[in-house]
């Protein structure tokens, strides 16, 4: 065992998490890739994995361990990510563009299933 603690996540959180990391990726130029790495971020990618956070903590209003599993992440980290985009919506340009983000999640979320043919 290589010490590693994961929390098993459930398909739908992680495919909820995903879209809160492409929706940042989408509006800030940082891949998915970058955010979802299990590696210490430095500058704009742990930027945009917080935002990505806090994405999911609002829009899902999800408790903040189940944001943290979702990402892979401790529940400190998901709980600081959360602070500091709160902080954050002080800075008009930014709090824009997560109202737009937000209203993104809540749209796709809202649509009724598709049923993908075979």
């Amino acid at each position: 065992m290589n010490g590693t603690y994961r929390v098993p996540v459930a398909e739908e959180d992680r495919i909820r998490a995903a879209l809160a990391i492409q929706l940042v990726a989408a509006a800030t130029g940082v891949t998915g890739e970058r955010m979802r790495a299990q590696v210490r971020l430095g500058g704009v990618e742990c930027r945009a994995r917080r935002l990505a956070m806090y994405l999911a903590y609002v829009t899902f209003g999800w408790p903040l361990e189940r944001v943290a599993h979702a990402f892979g992440l401790n529940r400190a980290t998901a709980a600081a990510a959360c602070r500091w985009a709160e902080d954050e919506r002080d800075r008009p340009t930014l709090d824009a563009m997560l109202d737009r983000l937000e209203r993104c999640v809540r749209e796709v979320l809202d649509a009724p299933l598709c049923e993908v043919p075979a």
